[in-house]
C-alpha cells in the first residue's frame, strides 16, 4: 500500500506531534499539575479538559487520514466489531476479576501490616499520584479523561500508527506494532521511567489482544476500565483523605 502525498504529511506531522510534542507538553502540564495544585482548585480541571480536548483532536486527526486516504478504510485501523458477545463479556469478566484480586491483596498487605496506607505508596501510583481525584467532582474529571483515553489512544496508536507503519514504511505487523507501543510509551513520559515500565506492559497487552482480534473493540474497553480503576475507583491513601476532607 503506498499512501497519497496528503496522507503522507498528515501522518508525519501526527508522528511528530505524538512522539516529541506531546510528551513534552504532557510532562509540563503535570509537573505544573503538582506544583499549583494545593494553591489552585481549578488547576485539575482545567489540565483534564486540556488533555481530553487534546486527544479528541489527535483522534480526529487519525480519522482525517483514513479519510482522505483511498487505501485505508475503518477496518483497517480496526474500526470493526468482529468479536462475538460471549468473548467481548468474557474479556471483562476476566479484567474485572483480576483487578478485585489486586484490591484485595493490597487490603490483606494492609491488615498485615506490610502496607500501611499514608506511608507507602501502592505499586504504580506514585507515578500518577497528582492525577488521583480529591473531590467528586474531580472524579468525574478523571471518569471522563479515562474514557477519553480508553477510545482515542487505541484509535490513534494502536490503530492508525500501526496501519501507517506498514503502508507507508513497508513494515510488517509486527514491526509496526512494536514502533507505535513505543510511541506510545514515550507519550507518558510525565510518569518518570517506573511508570512508562508499567505502560510499557499495559501497552503491550492491550497491542496483543488488538493483533489477535484485529478489532479495537476489546483493546478500547479494556483500556478504559485500566483507567477507570487506576484513577476513578482507586481509593486515596488514609493519610491523603484526612488531609483533603477539610
Amino acid at each position: 500500500m503506498s499512501f497519497t502525498p496528503l496522507t503522507l504529511v498528515l501522518a508525519v506531522v501526527l508522528v511528530g506531534y505524538l512522539a516529541v510534542v506531546s510528551p513534552l507538553l504532557g510532562k509540563r502540564s503535570y509537573d505544573k499539575l503538582a506544583r499549583t495544585r494545593d494553591q489552585d482548585p481549578t488547576a485539575y480541571r482545567r489540565m483534564f479538559t486540556f488533555w481530553s480536548a487534546e486527544l479528541w483532536v489527535l483522534a480526529a486527526v487519525a480519522l482525517l487520514v483514513v479519510a482522505v486516504e483511498p487505501g485505508l478504510d475503518a477496518a483497517d485501523i480496526g474500526l470493526v466489531i468482529k468479536e462475538s458477545l460471549d468473548t467481548t463479556l468474557g474479556a471483562i469478566v476476566g479484567f474485572l476479576v483480576a483487578a478485585t484480586a489486586v484490591v484485595l491483596v493490597l487490603r490483606w498487605l494492609t491488615a498485615k501490616g506490610k502496607f500501611v496506607p499514608g506511608k507507602q505508596t501502592a505499586p504504580g501510583r506514585q507515578a500518577v499520584s497528582h492525577l488521583l481525584p480529591r473531590t467528586s467532582a474531580e472524579r468525574w474529571y478523571a471518569a471522563g479523561l479515562s474514557v477519553t483515553a480508553g477510545i482515542t489512544e487505541e484509535i490513534v496508536y494502536r490503530g492508525l500508527l500501526i496501519a501507517v507503519g506498514m503502508g507507508a514504511l513497508g513494515l510488517s505487523k509486527e514491526v509496526a506494532a512494536a514502533g507505535a507501543l513505543a510511541v506510545f510509551v514515550v507519550g507518558h513520559l510525565y510518569q518518570g521511567w517506573r511508570g512508562m515500565l508499567v505502560v510499557t506492559l499495559l501497552g503491550a497487552t492491550l497491542t496483543s489482544v488488538y493483533l489477535r482480534s484485529g478489532s479495537l473493540l476489546l483493546p478500547i474497553l479494556l483500556h478504559a476500565l485500566i483507567d477507570l480503576r487506576g484513577l476513578v475507583f482507586s481509593p486515596l491513601p488514609r493519610r491523603e483523605v484526612v488531609e483533603h476532607a477539610g
